[in-house]
């Protein structure tokens, strides 16, 4: 390392120097019309071994401004065009790009949102990171691999040496994250930009993540900036705050004047949006209404080939002995993390999966259907996924996408097809005028409305929301589980919401089932679960729950370490039976890896 990129420390660095500092930011986009400002003026100071929080919801820039930081902005469209960013006494402002790549990664690194994306494919865990090591130390491939190894423990990655050999695929999405850490980390940076490192993550693997960030800046001084639409993670986090709206910043200062008495109308009515443990309306109890769906025994198992032969080696125990019933008019919460079985239900649902037991909605029995039984089903049954960029094809134009189910199911001719579109358009909140544009002219909550008004084409008896509102802002958020709760009061729809963020389940469910190894181990009433939890698990997802106020004391709960249980492990079943056995005394099962 040369002597000019020696950590900001001791003799490297005046006391009262911030470690970043960035003033008077400019940053615009090259248009036909000229230079559009994408950020402007925007000024903020960083200190040693301090978490500064920039909030606000998506395209306010704050990942613009991140970039900006790292020299990462895509030339020649969007560039800086005024203003300074200090590293320390150094000025990252037209700095050379040879200068600037030795600056990221080791004097400041980043963690982004989604790591699958962040880490090559086809090049194995160990080979990235020695990789990232050699490309600033002057160190053996050796010394490299016990550098990436010594990083992989303190992040608390179970079995650091065989996840060197694997690929990123074969990691969760929680080692994934850890892996980004550990790489992020490996050279002790003075500065980690952290790009809402957590918002795909579930409840518990995003406490270990954040536990983990707050371990490492307390051992090394770390500065991180981190950025992020949870409030609940900003006020856990974060010593100051700033808040950003369409491109400038709207306010900023400690987090616990933020929380406790925000001056600007903007930062008022995102605090106010955040959806709270504790604050959710009343349940509405429907034990007379009709079933809409019940689910009586089902199991769905997937079987893994390997071997010369392609014989059946693990067989997943995705779903097991589940039975519940979903009430017409009632909101049906399944929760619990990733991999537990409550997606493989809602295909299961929609007859997307095989399954073994009894799956009724309406008077449809899922399984071996005719074509004509399908149909009926697919009417009756409709699915708000998580991505709506994803759920809409981009070359069609939204009002057809509406209408496209009645075309499907032969209902109507063009005129009232095109009519039933308009009326659904502005039963969501958007315009008629909009019929005719194109998915990516929306905004992110505008195109989940637009999913919302497809599935409720054919008015059908049951919605399955599957994470439907995990990756909106929480303003956004709001205003979709609002709309959510009208038309299903509205229309006597029965729903099932799946997701892991606790607090959002807690706001709009009227029963909860709480899912571990492809098994319900909790079901209940939203007041009992919430309430008066039962199983270790349900209370471990309770004090998981970020708390959006930074004067909350947080339950002082064990920290989970090892493997999570895996369902492809052959004795899964006989695992998940023995959870099932703890429900009354509350006690967890350690599961062999």
């Amino acid at each position: 390392m040369s002597a000019d990129l020696k950590p900001l420390t001791g003799a490297n660095m005046a006391p009262d120097t911030p470690v970043l500092s960035v003033q008077d930011l400019t940053v615009a986009v090259r248009t036909q019309g000229g230079l559009l400002p994408l950020i402007r003026n925007i000024s903020f100071d960083l200190a040693r071994g301090e978490t500064l929080a920039i909030a606000g919801e998506s395209g306010s820039g704050k990942s613009i401004t991140s970039l900006a930081i790292m020299g990462l902005l895509p030339p020649p469209a969007v560039r800086v065009t005024g203003g300074c960013i200090k590293l320390g006494d150094r000025t990252l402002t037209g700095m050379p790009e040879p200068e600037l790549r030795a600056v990221r990664g080791n004097r400041v690194a980043m963690i982004f949102q989604e790591p699958m994306t962040s880490l090559n494919p086809v090049m194995t865990i160990g080979t990235q990171l020695i990789e990232a090591i050699r490309a600033h130390e002057p160190i053996s491939r050796a010394a490299a691999r016990r550098q990436a190894l010594e990083a992989l423990s303190a992040v608390r990655l179970s079995e650091p040496t065989r996840r060197m050999g694997q690929f990123p695929h074969e990691l969760s999405g929680g080692m994934r994250q850890r892996v980004m850490i550990a790489m992020a980390l490996a050279l002790k940076p003075d500065v980690l930009i952290a790009d809402e490192p957590t918002t795909a993550l579930d409840v518990t693997v995003q406490r270990e993540v954040l536990d983990l960030l707050r371990d490492l800046q307390a051992s090394h001084g770390t500065a991180i900036l981190l950025i992020t639409h949870d409030m609940g993670v900003v006020a856990e986090m974060a010593d100051r705050v700033v808040i950003m709206r369409k491109g400038v910043i709207e306010e900023t200062g400690r987090v616990d004047d933020i929380f406790a008495a925000p001056q600007q109308p903007y930062t008022q009515a995102l605090l106010a949006a955040v959806p709270r443990m504790g604050q959710g309306g009343r349940a509405v109890p429907r034990p007379d209404a009709p079933v809409v769906a019940e689910l009586r025994d089902v199991q769905v198992r997937f079987d893994l080939r390997g071997g010369v032969l392609n014989r059946v080696t693990h067989r997943v125990h995705a779903v097991e002995g589940v039975s519940l019933d979903i009430r017409a008019g009632e909101t049906f919460s399944l929760v619990g993390e990733s991999g537990c079985g409550k997606s493989t239900i809602a295909r299961a649902i929609v007859g997307l999966v095989p399954h073994t037991g009894l799956i009724r909605v309406g008077d449809q029995t899922v399984g071996t259907m005719t074509a004509q039984a399908r149909k009926r089903l697919s009417a009756a049954t409709q699915i708000i996924f998580q991505d709506p960029m994803a759920a809409l094809d981009p070359r069609m134009t939204v009002g057809d996408q509406i209408a496209e189910p009645l075309l499907i199911h032969g209902t109507g001719d063009a005129t009232s097809r095109r009519a039933r579109a308009a009326a659904l358009m502005e039963k969501v909140g958007l315009t008629t005028a909009q019929l005719d544009n194109y998915p990516h002219e929306f905004s992110g909550g505008q195109r989940q409305r637009i999913c919302i008004a497809r599935a409720l084409a054919l008015t059908p008896k049951l919605i399955i929301a599957d994470e439907s509102v995990s990756a909106l802002d929480v303003s956004v958020q709001a205003r979709v589980l609002d709309l959510l709760r009208s038309l299903k009061d509205e229309f006597g729809i029965a729903m099932l919401f799946i997701s892991h963020d606790m607090a959002v389940v807690e706001n709009i469910s009227d029963r909860v089932a709480v899912m571990h190894l492809g098994q319900i181990v909790e079901v209940g009433s939203r007041a009992q679960i919430f309430g008066n939890p039962q199983h270790a698990y349900t209370k471990r997802l309770m004090a998981a729950v970020p708390i959006a106020d930074p004067r909350a004391q947080r339950p002082d709960t064990p920290r989970m370490s090892g493997d999570i249980p895996n369902p492809v492990h052959p004795a899964g079943a006989i695992v998940a039976r023995h959870l099932m056995q703890e429900v009354t005394s509350g006690h967890m099962v350690a599961v062999p890896g």
